[in-house]
């Protein structure tokens, strides 16, 4: 197929992404960033289960970008921290520094119940705790691992797009 013809192919057959669905509520407080946020994920100390599902959220096929949210190396450079997993001993203080070291207002996010709760790993020797226990958390995506849907629904509500 020749060039000039796959391109007048794409040409007719116009978008076929699906319609983004309805924003949902805008998070108390979440306005002060305009629409966009730029997102630091951690993994405490899980399974990486809930790792894989956000790795899914910023893919192509549910693409959380669209909706202005990006993803930072640096925590200088973060409105939200993306925390996944339950904190082991060894991430208390590396948590602490990184939340310490992005910029207010910040949002904090737990993803997964091991991040919430401790989840299965609660009783394990290395595992200090829930991420509450450590840093305040705004915001609880809960699962085991949770939907990226359900990762992108709660990042849609820092953004209200």
């Amino acid at each position: 197929m020749s060039v000039t013809r796959l391109t007048s192919l794409i040409r007719r057959s116009g978008r076929i992404a699906e319609p983004a669905p309805a924003a949902p509520a805008l998070f108390p407080g979440a306005g002060i960033f305009g629409g966009s946020i730029q997102v630091r994920f951690i993994n405490a100390g899980g399974c990486n289960d809930c790792a894989q599902e956000v790795a899914s959220a910023f893919g192509p096929v549910y693409d959380v970008e669209r909706y202005g949210v990006r993803l930072v190396a640096s925590p200088r450079h973060a409105d939200v921290i993306l925390i996944c997993g339950s904190v082991t001993r060894n991430m208390i203080e590396p948590l602490r520094r990184t939340v310490v070291a992005t910029p207010t207002p910040r949002f904090v996010v737990a993803v997964g119940d091991c991040a919430i709760t401790g989840g299965v790993f609660a009783d394990g020797y290395g595992v200090a705790g829930p991420v509450s226990d450590f840093v305040h958390v705004d915001l609880a995506v809960p699962g085991t691992p949770p939907e990226p849907a359900a990762i992108v629904e709660a990042l849609r509500r820092m953004t209200g797009r």
